[in-house]
């Protein structure tokens, strides 16, 4: 943020000779197993649909350069840079104020069918006349502030990210704070509560693009399983993956924390023995507390159901 500043406020700083920017949406809701049901077993790892399938990143920058070269066959050449949650561009904002929808409570953009698509904008010389923002349909509704494992959404449009789930699974890269995580469950990578519980997002249409459909059973991929991959099974299934540029000491940090909230087993406890010598600290560190859980829910009385 400190690093790029306004430039996010003011496009033709970014792009110099920007004068409009066209915003556009692409349906990613993949057929996967139920959301919900992953949840619950603490056993499953929970992936976040958009991230399940292909990076999206490549594939709507691509579909914008054609749309551009779609324009140019029109109308003759013109300047055009397309993004996709790719640089400091506040997309959600643009998309507003582009008539595709209304930024909700959780600050995500929401329409009448819901908030599970991506975003991306072609930046453009082009004198567009702008559409009118979108009105907000939330209402008195608190379903994703109150769903918040964390309690990240603080206030209605308004996400502190240093308690985010998908924050700190995804983009940072230290050590997860002690307080949280009991409450990431067996979110390994990214969060959807927010959206699950969305009354809009019943009206969600499912994504069109093969590309967005889970790959290697990640829907339905237990914990155990995925922390007993090698470093070079996680480069190799994950070519072409969203996931993949977290690297793998974080996708075992993030695994080692579902582990230590899964039920004792002595499955649980091998499998984080197995990497007990790790070289990262970072790694060392998260194994050793999640052992430690391990060992003090063994040592709990059974709960009454």
């Amino acid at each position: 943020m400190a690093r790029h500043g306004a430039t996010r406020a003011r496009p033709a700083e970014l792009v110099p000779g920007t004068a409009s920017v066209i915003s556009v949406r692409l349906d990613y809701l993949p057929e996967a197993a139920n959301s919900w049901e992953n949840l619950e077993n603490p056993e499953r790892a929970y992936v976040s649909r958009y991230a399940l399938g292909r990076d999206y990143h490549k594939l709507m920058r691509s579909r914008l350069q054609k749309l551009a070269e779609r324009i140019a066959d029109e109308i003759g050449p013109f300047q055009s840079r397309p993004f996709s949650d790719s640089a400091p561009v506040l997309e959600v904002a643009l998309a507003s104020r582009a008539s595709l929808g209304w930024r909700g409570k959780h600050t995500l953009l929401l329409t009448r069918q819901g908030s599970w698509f991506f975003l991306g904008e072609l930046f453009t010389d082009l004198p567009f006349l702008p559409d009118e923002p979108d009105e907000g349909h939330c209402g008195t509704c608190q379903a994703c502030i109150e769903i918040c494992p964390t309690r990240a959404i603080v206030a209605p449009y308004q996400v502190d990210a240093r308690r985010c789930i998908s924050y700190l699974t995804i983009e940072h890269g230290g050590a997860i704070p002690l307080e949280l995580r009991p409450l990431l469950g067996n979110r390994i990578y990214g969060c959807d509560d927010c959206q699950l519980a969305c009354p809009w997002n019943r009206f969600a249409r499912l994504g069109e693009v093969s590309d967005f459909q889970p790959r290697h059973g990640l829907d339905t991929a237990g914990l155990i399983e995925l922390f007993a991959w090698s470093e070079a099974e996680f480069l190799t299934r994950f070519a072409g993956s969203a996931i993949r540029r977290i690297g793998y000491e974080r996708w075992l940090r993030n695994i080692a924390v579902a582990l230590g909230n899964a039920p004792p087993s002595p499955a649980a406890v091998a499998a984080l023995e197995t990497r007990r010598d790790h070289p990262s600290a970072l790694l060392r560190e998260h194994l050793q507390w999640a052992l430690s859980r391990q060992a003090e829910n063994h040592a709990e009385p059974p709960r009454p159901a």
